[in-house]
């Protein structure tokens, strides 16, 4: 309730013991809190500091509870004038980025970010910052951030932004990988495969790109460049859109079934399969084993009325299976 104006959950437990309470002294307030009374103490000296709380006149050593309407009524204006203050010197800072961005020579369209640490917190901002959409490529190697630590992304589709990622078909091999596709689709994340992509990419809102920077031929990052609007950003956003007009979706909104399925998985193993996954890693991501994947195969080859995979591919997109 109080982290709003910078306390924490302590804080705001002790505020509401007292407030449910005509008046407390220190060990009341640390028992009802389930506190010591030394970190009792400690929080009602800030909530007194706060004007949150005040001594009881007739019992200097009992404190009580300011009305909310009262207390709390002044910070928060504080808190939203400055809020105001602070918006209003964005304004005026990105007025000057773009008069400056606008002069800016054609060596001066890439920024250079320099060490894997850099690169990860411009990666965090980038997404924090983003508005309506980010766009990825995927490589097989994980560079400097994998999916599970790249917390400003689920911060980033909570809000609404929309993710467009494009992955090498090896990215598929992750343990788990296409669990978390099938539980962040509903959230505004599509994922579509390709066997290999030139590079990988990062780009926000269209705006801003970060691009892998390489030290010596080796493919471990060292830092990367910052592409700021120009003809040069142009170029990676028509990358980035061929790629993914190419790049066929992991999970296909369903068409319209000429013949059904018997197995409810087999449609998304048909779906691997076709996208180049051996036996193994498709069972691996689907939890069966190789001999069922086969076994389940030779079914479907059986009910499509065909002899070889190949076969089995072509019919399955005909009737609508993928």
């Amino acid at each position: 309730m109080l982290e709003a104006i910078g306390l924490d959950e302590a804080h705001t437990a002790v505020y509401r013991v007292l407030l449910a309470l005509p008046s407390a002294d220190l060990e009341q307030v640390a028992r009802a809190s389930s506190m010591s009374v030394r970190e009792a103490r400690g929080i009602l000296d800030d909530l007194e500091e706060l004007g949150l709380i005040a001594r009881q006149a007739s019992a200097p050593d009992r404190v009580v509870a300011s009305p909310p309407s009262v207390a709390l009524r002044p910070i928060l204006l504080e808190r939203e004038r400055r809020l105001t203050e602070a918006h209003e010197a964005l304004v005026h800072l990105s007025d000057l980025y773009r008069e400056g961005a606008a002069q800016r020579a054609a060596p001066d369209v890439v920024d250079v970010v320099l060490g894997p640490e850099a690169v990860v917190q411009r990666l965090g901002q980038l997404q924090a910052a983003a508005k309506d959409e980010v766009c990825a490529f995927v490589l097989e190697d994980v560079a400097l951030l994998s999916g599970a630590d790249n917390t400003e992304e689920d911060r980033a589709l909570a809000r609404g932004v929309r993710y467009r990622v494009v992955v090498e078909t090896a990215v598929l091999d992750r343990p788990g990988f296409v669990d978390v596709v099938r539980e962040l689709e509903p959230l505004g994340e599509e994922v579509r495969v390709l066997p290999s992509l030139p590079t990988r990419l990062f780009l926000a809102d269209r705006s801003l790109a970060l691009l892998p920077m390489y030290s010596h031929g080796e493919r471990r990052v060292s830092g990367a460049l910052l592409v700021h609007p120009s003809g040069l950003l142009d170029l990676v956003v028509a990358m980035f859109e061929q790629a993914w007009r190419d790049a066929p979706r992991l999970f296909a909104e369903r068409a319209e079934v000429v013949e059904p399925v018997e197995q409810p998985v087999d449609r998304d193993l048909l779906k691997l399969l076709l996208l180049g996954l051996t036996d193994a890693a498709a069972g691996a991501q689907l939890g069966i084993s190789v001999r069922t994947v086969q076994r389940r195969v030779a079914e479907l080859m059986e009910l499509a009325g065909v002899a070889t995979r190949i076969q089995l591919g072509a019919e399955a997109v005909r009737r609508g299976w993928v």
